[in-house]
């Protein structure tokens, strides 16, 4: 008996097995089809970007550990980079892509004078690909933003400069989204923060509602751009205190109807984003997701597929908030095989969200209901143990990608051929 012809009969079981609680697999397989991820292109060479031949990542409370070899060093090896790991993930997905990352030609472009030509070869090349694009300002690794401040600076020519960056990313965004046919989510984070505590926490945040209201000043076409306001705890040089907190962005989204994003990363370490998803979405339209991994801090680990990326994934199809949701990873490890680094990372988040789409939710629901917290208990942990594998494994099938680990063989020979030989 060939795999396949076990493969089949594995699934047909396991199809069977979840049809006796009520969930239709195949269903639940077509909507898994519809669900784009945003890849961040950022995982392939550290943040660098590409805005001069040098480019490192550098200030701005990121930093990316590891130097595993074979990093992306332009533009080319970046996107061959992006279709090989594309080739081992199922599903339609989009590309996120940050301002530093543009095509200048090989000259110096300031951040405030980006246009949309120092793009329009990631526009062709993503439609080339079939690939939607969301964009980001890149308030980081600049001169500008040494001090640690950049649209909440007390230097207006400094704020003037983040502002008129962030106009014209929007205005790119909006580009990508009406030449490629699908809004691009324009995501605005800033660094802005104090390493030590201090006196005037009230002017930062009034100098940044003020900017932010200023580079949202023109209402752009929905159905081309839609705005989104990134918070955070804290960062690196930032740990006592950051202009943009949760809260300060949490009353911004909500009274300027922004999309509100949540980074998995941002918080505490005992806070997880799927539990204030519901809360957040009760007063916003739609959110964006930055789904990492924080270990004991926000060090951007590649998601794997725990408790909390099934509870985020759970909160959305319980809350059928698939459709007001934008779904993007955030994660940049250089420690591993970087290409390797998003084929596990997506697909995590793809198994994850059809694990969620495989509960018989309304069961559930009903169960809560009638009040049976037993019967709701022993439902939810029996579930756990359904033959999910043999689901992923066809829906991998039917999307013409790798089945279980089979893609590994492929990405070492791609690291012997390819990446190895980048100095």
């Amino acid at each position: 008996m060939s795999a396949n012809s076990d493969q089949q009969q594995s699934f047909a079981r396991a199809k069977a097995q979840y049809a006796t609680i009520g969930v239709d697999v195949q269903a639940a397989m077509e909507k898994l089809k519809t669900i784009p991820i945003s890849m961040h292109c950022w995982q392939g060479d550290d943040v660098g970007g590409f805005e001069s031949p040098d480019a490192a990542l550098g200030g701005g409370g990121i930093q990316a550990t590891g130097n595993y070899p074979g990093k992306s060093r332009s533009i080319d090896e970046l996107r061959m980079d992006f279709e090989k790991a594309l080739s081992m993930i199922p599903g339609n997905h989009r590309m996120n892509l940050h301002a530093m990352y543009l095509d200048n030609g090989g000259k110096n472009v300031e951040r405030d004078a980006i246009g949309v030509e120092h793009f329009q070869g990631w526009i062709d090349w993503c439609k080339a690909n079939s690939l939607g694009m969301d964009f980001n300002p890149s308030c980081f690794s600049h001169p500008k933003s040494d001090d640690g401040f950049t649209l909440s600076s007390i230097d207006s020519g400094i704020r003037n400069f983040w502002i008129d960056h962030c106009i014209a990313s929007r205005k790119i965004a909006a580009e990508m989204g009406k030449q490629l046919g699908s809004p691009a989510v324009t995501n605005v984070w800033i660094p802005d923060g104090y390493k030590d505590q201090p006196i005037d926490r009230k002017g930062p945040r009034e100098r940044l509602m003020a900017s932010l209201d200023t580079v949202f000043a023109e209402t752009l076409d929905p159905k081309h751009n839609l705005d989104a306001v990134e918070c955070k705890l804290f960062g690196i040089g930032s740990e006592s205190y950051v202009v943009g907190s949760h809260e300060f962005y949490m009353g911004y989204a909500i009274s300027r109807q922004k999309l509100l994003c949540l980074d998995a990363g941002h918080f505490h370490p005992t806070e997880m984003i799927s539990d204030k998803l519901s809360s957040i979405l009760t007063y916003v339209n739609e959110i964006l997701l930055h789904v990492s991994r924080p270990v004991r801090w926000d060090s951007d680990h590649v998601i794997i597929l725990d408790d909390e990326l099934r509870s985020i994934a759970q909160q959305l199809v319980r809350g059928d908030y698939l459709d007001r949701t934008h779904i993007g990873l955030d994660f940049f490890d250089a420690s591993i095989n970087r290409v390797a680094a998003w084929v596990i990372g997506v697909r995590n988040m793809c198994k994850a969200l059809l694990l969620a789409l495989l509960e018989p939710i309304e069961t559930f629901k009903q169960i809560e209901l009638d009040g049976d917290f037993t019967g709701r208990l022993a439902l939810v942990e029996e579930q756990k143990t359904m033959p999910f594998g043999a689901v992923w494994y066809q829906y991998c099938e039917e999307m013409n990608v790798p089945v279980g680990s089979d893609w590994l063989t492929d990405i070492r020979q791609y690291e012997s051929d390819v990446l190895s030989k980048r100095a």
